[in-house]
């Protein structure tokens, strides 16, 4: 009688000798596979994000060898080396970066799964942490969001202000909102106002002591509000034009690494400031800020909001993504014309 092959999903570290004996006497040769385990997926892209076995250990709670061996567990599985080691460093090998999609794909789908069996759809609970930029966070975003946590009692909100782009496996956020797309490919984000543009104001009492530029060269005379981020200066203010960018190279007195202060700055009548037009629609609308060059398309500025990858997307987050979409929606939409008609050159 010809033998029967079986491939048997079993835990090599479960599975004894006499048992896989037994499978043998029963079945003909078997063939040991093992089993993915989602916690060993969590724990690949927590490594793959913090670049360290110790500190993905940290995070999730566990001892550093337990992250080792469930790395080597999902390697044995594919057969191939996720990471490339060395004494000083860890980061994705070639193969790595290929399947990382694939585990956030994965994790995707069971937690749907799982959110369907349990009928979690509806329910917006548990603890929502958010990191939010300074300025739109603090005077636009901030009473929306408590607006949401209020009308949905069960639910524990936590908030984090700050400019800086959170590493949300490292800090304990659950989402980000930032400008602009991040670079690292951990990350999914998904749009809250992609129409967003950036643009120049000054308050009535600047412009009437100072006057107003006429063209973006006319910048390097006046007083320009920069701001600055993990170190870098943004003192090269970009408008799009034909076949490119227009970079204007500013140097001033005024610096900061708030967002909000920039604003308050412009404000108070201290300079002229380039700024998100979400951040300073209110402050236009009420005659603090008046708009420069409007003629000329400001540098897009487009609003996400940023995870992990899909697991981390509960139905709290989508719900507040697209509540938060509807509100930044009326604001983008406020926009002027001639701006509008700009960005569309």
């Amino acid at each position: 009688m010809q033998s029967k092959t079986f491939t048997i999903f079993v835990k090599t570290d479960t599975i004894t000798a006499g048992k896989r004996d037994n499978l043998a006497r029963q079945h003909g040769t078997v063939t040991e596979a093992i089993m993915v385990r989602p916690e060993d997926l969590g724990l690949f892209l927590r490594v793959a994000a913090l670049g360290s076995f110790s500190r993905a250990a940290r995070e999730a709670g566990i001892l550093p060898g337990q992250v080792s061996a469930a790395i080597q567990r999902l390697e044995t599985r594919l057969n191939t080396r996720l990471f490339a080691r060395s004494t000083r460093s860890l980061r994705l090998s070639a193969e790595g970066e290929k399947y990382l999609p694939y585990a956030q794909e994965i994790l995707s789908v069971m937690q749907a799964g799982e959110e369907i069996l349990h009928h979690r759809d509806n329910e917006i609970r548990g603890t929502l942490r958010i990191a939010l930029p300074s300025d739109c966070g603090r005077n636009l975003l901030l009473p929306w969001i408590s607006n949401f946590c209020r009308e949905h009692n069960e639910l524990t909100l936590q908030l984090s202000l700050s400019d800086h782009m959170s590493d949300i496996f490292r800090d304990p956020v659950d989402i980000a909102i930032r400008y602009g797309i991040p670079d690292n490919r951990q990350y999914i984000a998904q749009p809250l106002a992609e129409e967003n543009r950036r643009v120049l104001v000054a308050s009535p009492d600047y412009l009437a002591r100072c006057g107003q530029p006429r063209s973006p060269e006319q910048l390097a005379q006046h007083t320009c509000l920069l701001y600055s981020l993990n170190g870098h200066i943004y003192d090269k203010w970009a408008f799009p034009q034909a076949g490119g960018m227009q970079r204007i190279a500013l140097t001033s007195q005024w610096l900061c690494d708030d967002a909000d202060v920039v604003r308050r700055w412009a404000v108070a009548g201290h300079g002229i400031a380039y700024k998100s037009w979400i951040d300073v629609s209110e402050d236009v609308v009420a005659g603090r800020l008046k708009l420069l060059l409007t003629d000329i398309p400001g540098e897009p500025a487009p609003l996400y909001l940023i995870c992990p990858h899909r697991k981390e997307f509960s139905p709290a987050i989508r719900l507040l993504r697209s509540e938060l979409s509807r509100h930044l929606q009326e604001i983008t939409g406020r926009l002027p014309e001639a701006l509008k008609r700009a960005s569309a050159h």
